[in-house]
């Protein structure tokens, strides 16, 4: 009687067994702020595959630049579906690889500062860079770009790596768009006040700004919320400057080789839902893509409100990029 149970429970099992083979795998590759167990990767995923029957799979990259350049080296025979984690600044430059699909939806129930109408690109949320500084060590930050460029160099500032960083490339831009061909004095000027140049945001933001070697740090108006909300502290603010900030949309696409074109597609609709939107403002620490209304917590109502938004397009950025890394560099080899 055991033995004809056993088997009656063996061959009820079966069809499970065969369900949890043939459920398919989304791949997306993304950096690891995202995929983080204290980023809205882990949310995310729970959430997706509750509506999906799927299964989402993080591969993690150290950077935009490296999913980028992942993504280049493998080709078409690339494992991704999607890759999450691109933004303003890298996306023309991906759009040329000519390896994205596109997303086939429409995109108006944005929330955005700039107006979006893009083929590929889906955005899943932006911010501005920022200036942030530890009020403990600096009470009075300068109010501008020009004051800081101004400042003594006893006033010292922590920046990132154009040719690495996301933020690092934010700067460049920034200055770009209020200095034009005068950017170049104007790094010259700034460079006596940089303390360190580090290869990503996390290498300068926790080695050495929260352990106070600094008293600013380049970052996002949005950094002070992650303190305030988590930390539960008042100490770490962002500097508004009077020129205004430029602004960042960290974007998602298809990957024209995938074999689940469907699910991908799928995954970036639910990208620009409540599901996926709720995890972004304090776990990414950005400001989501869509209007969340009551969800948005009420801590971003005490962040810094930029008077302008400075914003070059994609394309004019895949042509000046190296140039303007180039003058960046010869600047601060000066």
């Amino acid at each position: 009687m055991l033995f004809r149970y056993l088997c009656l429970w063996l061959l009820s099992a079966v069809p499970l067994v065969a369900a949890a083979e043939q459920q398919p795998t989304l791949n997306v590759y993304t950096h690891p702020s995202f995929a983080a167990e204290w980023g809205p990767g882990p949310a995310i995923k729970v959430a997706f595959e509750l509506e999906c029957g799927c299964t989402l799979n993080f591969t993690v990259m150290e950077s935009a630049g490296d999913i980028l350049q992942r993504l280049r080296l493998e080709g078409q025979s690339t494992r991704a579906d999607v890759v999450l984690g691109l933004d303003t600044a890298t996306m023309e430059t991906a759009r040329q690889t000519g390896l994205l699909g596109k997303h086939l939806r429409r995109l108006d129930n944005l929330a955005l500062p700039i107006n979006w109408d893009d083929e590929h690109f889906v955005p899943f949320d932006w911010g501005y860079f920022a200036f942030v500084y530890d009020t403990e060590q600096l009470a009075e930050p300068p109010a501008s770009l020009d004051a800081l460029i101004n400042a003594p160099d006893d006033l010292k500032i922590i920046i990132q790596d154009p040719r690495t960083s996301t933020p690092g490339l934010g700067l460049l831009l920034w200055m770009h768009s209020v200095y034009g061909d005068e950017a170049s004095v104007k790094w010259q000027q700034l460079k006596g006040k940089i303390l360190a140049t580090t290869q990503s945001w996390s290498d300068g933001y926790f080695s050495l700004f929260m352990n106070g070697e600094a008293p600013m740090i380049l970052s996002y108006s949005t950094s002070p919320a992650y303190h305030m909300a988590i930390d539960n502290t008042d100490r770490y603010q962002a500097a508004e400057f009077a020129e205004g900030h430029y602004l960042q949309v960290e974007v998602a696409a298809l990957v024209a080789s995938s074999q689940q074109q469907a699910l991908a597609r799928e995954f970036l609709d639910f990208m620009l839902t409540p599901n996926f939107q709720r995890h972004i403002p304090l776990k990414n620490v950005m400001y989501p893509a869509i209007d969340l209304g009551d969800e948005l917590p009420d801590i971003f109502e005490r962040l810094i409100k930029p008077s302008q938004t400075l914003f070059m397009a994609p394309v004019d950025v895949a042509r000046d990029r190296r140039q303007l890394v180039n003058d960046w560099l010869d600047a601060m080899i000066r």
